[in-house]
């Protein structure tokens, strides 16, 4: 399948453009609209008080959302919680993962998690406050982060790591990284490769339809 992928030595403007006019419009119509109840701030986190705080912000508001609904949410499971701690600590201490916030006057209501290694970043993960779902926090912070890869000149491009046509990634990052299923049998005698094939297929095809419907 393939996944967005971010050319990050290209000029900002010509990025975000790829949205398309009428829809970066319509997004800084929603950002003003954010902005009615404090002024917008897109913050890279580098402190390690502040990104700590950051994650703490993170667990909250994707545990706020559909996910802790659903009890995917990091926060939900004390395992993950101490994992996901104790991976932001070690990584940003050697600025292997970046924070990235956005803030509407105190209030933190979109956050980006972001890995990279040699000159590739990754959008690991990101979480936004559900109820200003209208104003589309998580985009405008992606819009954001979008302008800050392709300022970096230590960045060439920026993998989405997101599924194949994810709604909403897929219109920001136009290019297209091709992936792919390798098998490999760890002992002889097991079942032929085309059978474990075979059952990622059907498992591919039954998300479709899930999302179908």
């Amino acid at each position: 399948h393939e996944r967005a992928i971010l050319d990050a030595t290209q000029n900002a403007d010509v990025a975000t453009q790829s949205v398309g006019a009428k829809k970066l419009k319509e997004l800084r119509r929603q950002r003003n609209r954010l902005a009615d109840s404090g002024a917008i701030a897109f913050k890279i986190e580098s402190e390690p008080e502040d990104i700590a705080s950051g994650l703490e912000a993170f667990l909250r508001l994707e545990a706020a959302g559909w996910k802790g609904q659903s009890g995917t949410a990091l926060a939900k499971n004390s395992g993950d919680t101490a994992f996901i701690r104790e991976a932001v600590s070690r990584l940003s201490g050697n600025g292997s993962l970046k924070i990235m916030t956005l803030a509407r006057g105190d209030a933190i209501v979109a956050v980006g998690l972001v890995l990279r290694h040699l000159r590739r970043g990754y959008f690991f993960k990101i979480a936004y406050d559900e109820d200003a779902a209208k104003s589309s926090p998580g985009v405008q912070l992606t819009l954001d982060m979008t302008r800050q890869f392709c300022s970096d000149s230590a960045i060439d491009d920026a993998d989405s790591i997101a599924v194949a046509e994810h709604p909403m990634i897929d219109h920001i990052w136009r290019d297209r990284l091709a992936i792919a299923d390798l098998l490999v049998p760890a002992q002889p005698g097991q079942f032929p490769l085309r059978v474990f094939a075979s059952l990622i297929a059907a498992r591919h095809a039954l998300r479709e339809t899930a999302k179908r419907i």
